[in-house]
């Protein structure tokens, strides 16, 4: 079981440069956890790619979709403790509520986001690190 946050589900269902790496991650460790905020930030993601011309209104609507079953369990986090974890590690109180997912679970949050990655190194890794702790 992992934490994931928007940009792996972004990865693995939109095809680009990282895609394969999000597979990898999928076969690798299929159970999926996040906070459901990841549906509000790829919600997010989606309009801005249907306003540029990139997606149409339905391909946003199916991804949507895929994006929530692609997540296993969802563990919601109030909003007292994702501003403490904002506040400990100087946090976008967005990036802290996946940081504070994966402490309830004690799983690690994995994140393409480098600058999340250096702020809580002891909660986060990388795509790669992630497939190569399953391969273990």
């Amino acid at each position: 079981m992992i934490v994931v946050d928007t940009n792996v589900v972004a990865y693995l269902l939109i095809e680009g440069d990282r895609t394969a790496d999000a597979r990898a991650l999928k076969r690798a460790d299929p159970d999926w956890r996040s906070e459901p905020f990841l549906l509000v930030e790829f919600s997010n993601l989606l309009a801005t790619q249907v306003r540029g011309k990139a997606l149409s209104v339905a391909d946003a609507a199916a991804l949507l979709t895929l994006a929530a079953q692609q997540v296993t369990g969802w563990a919601e986090v109030p909003h007292a403790e994702a501003l403490a974890v904002a506040l400990r590690w100087k946090l976008s109180a967005y990036d802290a509520r996946f940081i504070a997912c994966a402490q309830r679970l004690e799983v690690p949050l994995v994140t393409e986001d480098a600058r999340l990655r250096a702020a809580a190194p002891g909660h986060t890794v990388s795509i790669a690190e992630a497939v190569a702790l399953a391969a273990r």
